[in-house]
């Protein structure tokens, strides 16, 4: 499936049309689909802000009749969560503090576009938390409410207690202690409730409980019922929330006698049959317990994921049963060496853990050198044979922003594997401390090395995605898709390391490339037979480079390739950015006899104005309709009229990211002319789809 990033509906306050187009345009070279409003009026707001739902609002800061500091307070008074930037001609520190202080989220010089950008992406992010933050207080108030009606229904003896008294008890625990009223039993202590006896045990118990909050902790004890009758029980303690307010879960149940049974049946469910250890299902339920003990705590935990070296060889060598044997003396010799304050599991055949907490990731990697260095010193003695062993660890540390147990563990499972990419440790043998930094994608500061080495390594790669006539037509047309494989051997758009605002020799030697390489293996196809025509993106750097239509006409006449088999596809944002030269830019190509295309229409604030200036002969509407024409009549009306108004005007439309068949209806009834997505093909090296089976 293709990934398409959520469309941004952005409101947009500027008294420059044009400026509110380059705000646009900003938000689309930085991958993101855009449906914009701008704001004229008070009047205008308010009906926007009522009847639709806004992810951001940008507003410049200028003197006029209605001003942004009126705006921020309309969206105060309507209530809505709508995250407000101011846009300043310079940093002004006293301003920036007072339009914050009225309720804006941040104000920015509209100069500075990366600073801008990273402004844009955090207040959309923290949106979408908040959305999705209240989506699952939502199913927390359902979540809270069917457990209400499960307590009252359960045949178990439940109550919470919040400061040693009763808060709320089922009608089980009220009928279990002989009380009829709950207010009654309301009024009195936990501690009432055990016989004189066992009070001094429920003390110490309860501050035990407070300093470790280990749920399932049990206590046997006399329980005192309201006729005087003593009941022995078995008390079981565990951390809850009743009505927004930490408080303790109390289970009471008679004192059974297979007491001790049932602890070593617990004992032998979380064991790993082998080796004695903790198994994965220990392992996953202790990390989950830290993770959330890091974010409400602020508790540093580290995990540490060990890893046999070559243990298939072992298994050839050893057969089963020695390896057992190998496997038993191994982690004999991790808990001689792992701390008494470590959990230590093992999670596959060759896997095992170390979780510990606090405990620093650094003081973690430390603890699994010397681990590392003894199990590489020791020589394992396997039915008289010698075994020399040796392991690659991953640490990764638990912190507030830690992810789920799940991933934590993959993040020290990366770590592990990295081991083997470090200098001189080809065959493991070897500690890596997850580095969060290292995964994530190259910043601006390095990307540009990114690309230019990947250039001179030639890690580019064309992809080819076929665009089908729906009315039956067999043309054959592929849009050439550019890829980079980065630092990990994965595929990603080269465009996406560049800065959104240039630099241009970069973006123009990619186009060059793209355009080089499409011309040499189009002649090639061509020559098959084929009467194929490709579409090219080029970006707004080479749409203002005045040499790029001569150094074409060189390149076609090299590859004896006619100029019509060629259509050069600029974005919507990148022409309207740069008008006069994208009617320039297309002006030359076609003395060359190519086509034009215009792609990601529909976003601008005014899309038709740009046909206005820029000759075209392919719209392609922007893939976030696609999604939309699926959830909404609105949205397909929308695109209908859209389709109507390009085609009366003589342009042929496209529509891209046609993911199922469901859609097809009602682009055909649209009047579409060309469909393009991974329902018909995804991007492949070759251009090798039948046009003949459409």
């Amino acid at each position: 499936m293709q990934k398409q990033k959520t469309t941004v509906h952005l409101l947009i306050m500027d008294p420059s049309q044009n400026d509110a187009e380059s705000l646009v345009s900003l938000l689309r070279n930085s991958g993101r689909a855009t449906r914009a409003h701008r704001v004229t009026s008070e009047e205008d707001l308010d009906e926007a802000v009522r009847t639709g739902q806004w992810d951001l609002f940008l507003a410049r800061d200028t003197q006029s009749d209605f001003i942004p500091d009126d705006a921020l307070a309309t969206i105060r008074r309507l209530d809505k969560d709508i995250p407000f930037v101011l846009l300043t001609e310079s940093e002004d520190r006293e301003r920036t503090l007072a339009i914050m202080r009225a309720g804006a989220q941040d104000a920015c010089p509209v100069s500075e576009t990366e600073r801008l950008m990273l402004v844009i992406r955090r207040e959309l992010t923290n949106l979408d938390e908040r959305r999705r933050r209240r989506v699952l207080e939502s199913h927390l108030r359902e979540a809270e409410a069917r457990c209400q009606l499960l307590l009252e229904s359960s045949k178990d003896a439940i109550a919470y207690v919040n400061d040693g008294m009763h808060v709320y008890a089922n009608h089980a625990y009220m009928d279990f202690l002989g009380y009829d009223d709950l207010d009654e039993l309301m009024c009195i202590p936990l501690l009432d409730t055990l016989a004189p006896e066992s009070q001094d045990d429920l003390r110490k118990f309860m501050k035990a409980f407070a300093e470790t909050r280990e749920d399932g902790m049990n206590l046997n004890a006399l329980a005192r019922r309201s006729d005087d009758q003593d009941i022995s029980i078995t008390m079981t303690l565990s951390a809850a929330t009743f009505d927004g307010e930490a408080c303790v879960q109390v289970v009471i149940q008679p004192e059974h006698n297979d007491a001790e049974l049932q602890e070593k049946i617990r004992e032998i469910s979380n064991q790993d049959l082998l080796t004695g250890l903790y198994n994965r299902q220990y392992l996953m339920e202790q990390l989950n317990r830290a993770v959330a003990t890091a974010g409400e705590k602020n508790q540093t935990g580290a995990l540490a994921y060990i890893g046999i070296d070559r243990f298939v060889s072992f298994k050839n060598d050893l057969g089963i049963a020695g390896t057992d044997l190998l496997l038993r003396d191994f982690a004999a010799l991790l808990e001689k060496h792992a701390g008494d304050d470590m959990v230590l599991a093992r999670i596959s055949d060759d896997a095992f853990c170390l979780l510990c907490q606090p405990c620093e990731e650094q003081v973690m990697a430390e603890r699994c050198e010397t681990i590392r260095k003894a199990v590489d010193d020791h020589l394992f003695d396997i039915q008289g044979r010698s075994a020399q062993v040796t392991v690659s660890i991953g640490v990764a540390a638990i912190t507030e922003n830690a992810p789920k147990a799940a991933d934590l563990l993959g993040r020290a499972h990366i770590a592990h594997g990295a081991v083997r990419k470090e200098p001189g440790h080809e065959n493991g043998n070897g500690v890596v401390v997850y580095n969060p930094a290292s995964y994530e994608k190259l910043d601006d500061s390095n990307s540009l090395d990114a690309i230019t080495k990947a250039l001179e390594e030639n890690r580019f790669r064309l992809l080819f995605q076929p665009i089908i006539n729906l009315r039956g037509e067999g043309e054959e047309h592929y849009e050439a898709l550019v890829r980079m494989l980065d630092k990990d051997g994965k595929e990603v758009s080269p465009y996406d390391f560049l800065p959104p605002a240039g630099p241009s020799d970069m973006a123009t030697r990619i186009d060059r490339w793209v355009v080089l390489q499409t011309i040499k293996q189009l002649s090639q196809h061509r020559s098959h037979g084929h009467d194929t025509r490709l579409f090219l993106n080029v970006t707004a750097e080479t749409l203002q480079d005045q040499t790029f239509s001569q150094w074409l006409s060189v390149a076609l006449k090299a590859a004896r390739l006619p100029g019509d088999s060629l259509i050069f596809q600029m974005r919507e944002g990148d022409a309207n950015s740069y008008l006069k030269q994208a009617r320039d830019f297309s002006k030359s190509l076609r003395e060359l006899h190519c086509k034009i295309a215009l792609s990601q229409f529909g976003c601008a604030l005014n899309p038709f104005n740009t046909l206005k200036h820029v000759d075209v002969d392919y719209v392609k509407i922007d893939g976030s309709f696609t999604e939309e024409i699926q959830k909404s009549d609105e949205a397909r009306e929308k695109i209908k009229e859209m389709i109507q108004s390009l085609q009366s005007s003589g342009k042929l439309t496209i529509i891209p990211l046609v993911e199922s068949a469901s859609v097809l209806a009602t682009l055909w009834q649209a009047g579409v002319n060309y469909i393009q997505g991974y329902y018909l093909q995804a991007p492949v090296p070759e251009m090798n789809y039948d046009f003949g089976d459409q």
